[in-house]
């Protein structure tokens, strides 16, 4: 099911490995979006700690506000692995398949930047692909929130 893009779409990057205890943050955050943004798409990955639990708390949110829509954008070909684990909740971006697999995670992410406005990141390290995809997304013009600045560090 492919979301559509407008204003009311948010993307997620992170870290593959989460630090701090951020499920409460991260909650808080896209709830938050939800509720005074109007935000009603959601786009995550499925490469990692926080996408994991970014797909977790996007789950237990839809039950609250069953408006919202949400997928796991893959970044290569679907699979039994990925049927088994997500279902119907995934995506495919037209045009992935011809895209060498060593680009496919960035040309995955550079499609969930281009159809979103707002990107809540975790992102704590100044290297890495999570950083540098907050970083295309402030030049795109999205409203990026770091929930790492919201924990100790």
């Amino acid at each position: 099911m492919e979301l559509t893009q407008n204003n009311k779409t948010c993307c997620f990057f992170g870290h593959r490995e989460v630090m701090h205890n951020i499920k409460k943050i991260l909650t808080d955050t896209i709830e938050n979006l939800i509720v005074n943004k109007n935000v009603n798409n959601f786009y995550v990955g499925n490469q990692g700690q926080f996408d994991s639990m970014v797909y977790t708390v996007l789950k237990e949110l839809k039950e609250k506000y069953p408006h919202i829509k949400y997928s796991v954008v893959l970044a290569y070909l679907p699979s039994k692995i990925t049927a088994e684990i997500y279902g119907d909740d995934t995506l495919y971006p037209d045009g992935l398949e011809f895209v060498p697999q060593r680009f496919a995670i960035s040309k995955r992410n550079e499609w969930m930047i281009k159809k979103s406005a707002y990107v809540i990141c975790h992102v704590h390290k100044i290297t890495g692909g999570a950083a540098k995809f907050r970083d295309k997304a402030v030049k795109k013009g999205c409203t990026v929130i770091n929930i790492a600045d919201f924990t100790d560090k």
